[in-house]
């Protein structure tokens, strides 16, 4: 829901590295909120190619047209709920492979995207983690790849002090939101989770397609 806000007020070629410094705040305060619930299993699979993989597509997302990435950002998080639905409609199960093959390409995607959490979604949910254990696990997954993309931004000059400032603030009021939202995750009904999840990526995903119309 914050990409939208931070491509429209500074660009996607700043937004990404806020993100990521905000992402890597948002990431530990979740941890720390459902530390019990991480499946360190499933972490260690997804985050030993994505990690590689984010900071070679945070570089990759250095050389493209800004407008290329607003426009890949919207589809992807667009993209990810028929796929979803599709899969769980198939009863499709995924392994500690599966996550670890996985998170070589997310990874990568992330690094030009800005979130792991709208692709990584299906990737977990499918896994069989969900409520507390999902946002947990995708957490403590995530950590490893935000703070990949932040080394390669900062050894590329894309985060400087001022970036850095802002991505410090978005990511202390995500860090009380972690904690704010804990009580509301336990009694949601995990279908109405995965449908709120839906709705936060189709709305964020359309925000993205309109800002690279209009900038167009």
């Amino acid at each position: 829901m914050l990409v939208p806000v931070l491509v429209y007020e500074f660009g996607p070629k700043q937004a990404v590295p806020i993100m990521a410094v905000a992402a890597i705040m948002a990431n530990l305060s979740r941890i720390l909120a459902w530390w019990r619930e991480v499946d360190w299993r499933a972490c260690a699979a997804y985050s030993v190619t994505g990690i590689p993989a984010a900071a070679l597509g945070a570089r990759t997302l250095l050389v493209l047209p800004s407008r290329a990435v607003d426009i890949t950002i919207g589809l992807f998080l667009i993209a990810m709920v028929p796929i979803r639905h599709w899969l769980a409609k198939h009863d499709f199960k995924l392994s500690l492979w599966h996550l670890a093959l996985g998170g070589a390409l997310i990874g990568f995607l992330t690094g030009i995207v800005v979130s792991t959490g709208p692709l990584s979604v299906p990737l977990f949910v499918f896994y069989g983690l969900t409520k507390g254990a999902f946002l947990a696990t995708e957490a403590a997954s995530s950590l490893g790849l935000y703070f990949s993309k932040s080394v390669t931004f900062e050894r590329f000059g894309a985060l400087n002090w001022d970036v850095a400032i802002k991505g410090l603030i978005a990511g202390s009021s995500l860090m009380v939101g972690a904690f704010v939202a804990k009580r509301f995750v336990l009694k949601l009904d995990p279908n109405v989770f995965r449908l709120v999840l839906d709705a936060i990526m189709i709305m964020a995903g359309l925000s993205m397609l309109w800002n690279a119309v209009h900038a167009s």
